[in-house]
């Protein structure tokens, strides 16, 4: 009994150490505010981590955000603009239904083309504030994923295949992310 209690002391001292270790590493390269870079290699976990989600960035608010954590799970990816008409309307469904499946189908929002003032303004306009918005105004992530347009939803199954790319309207985004919840 003693034995195994000292060993689980031991381990969750060496976990804490090795967190804390990382903490102090801080950002990698000094990369750009609103930059993405591609993420270093993620600990050990369940769900093998796929390329479309070795990314890692910047949220609106300035947390730093690692797609590495989505692993696993269906995601959608919305790239918008905050001038953008078609946004704007595309908002008020992606505000609905992210609270609901947030932790079965994550929607992760993808500002870009404008400023961040006018990208914050819009997530405040839409009641987007309890959905991630990774600032991407330099553009790498709508790069990575060959998005050409606003407003484009990028769909990645569980594995990360992408299983949908382009317009979607508030009735068939509903039905996507209802289908890839149900598995």
């Amino acid at each position: 009994m003693r034995t195994a209690v000292r060993v689980t002391a031991a381990a969750v001292l060496a976990a804490t150490l090795a967190a804390a270790t990382a903490c102090a590493a801080g950002p990698e390269g000094g990369a750009p505010a609103g930059a993405v870079v591609p993420a270093s290699p993620a600990p050990a976990s369940p769900a093998r981590v796929p390329a479309a989600l070795s990314f890692t960035g910047k949220t609106l608010d300035g947390t730093a955000f690692d797609a590495a954590a989505l692993a696993g799970r269906p995601v959608v990816l919305w790239f918008w603009a905050p001038w953008c008409a078609t946004c704007a309307s595309q908002a008020w469904t992606v505000a609905e239904i992210a609270p609901t499946y947030r932790d079965t189908v994550p929607i992760v929002g993808v500002a870009g083309l404008g400023e961040q003032k006018a990208m914050k303004s819009f997530v405040t306009e839409f009641d987007l504030g309890g959905t991630t918005q990774i600032d991407d105004r330099a553009g790498a992530l709508w790069r990575r994923f060959k998005v050409a347009e606003q407003s484009t939803f990028v769909v990645l199954d569980r594995t990360g295949r992408v299983v949908h790319q382009g317009f979607l309207d508030g009735e068939a985004l509903t039905r996507q992310v209802e289908t890839l919840a149900r598995g």
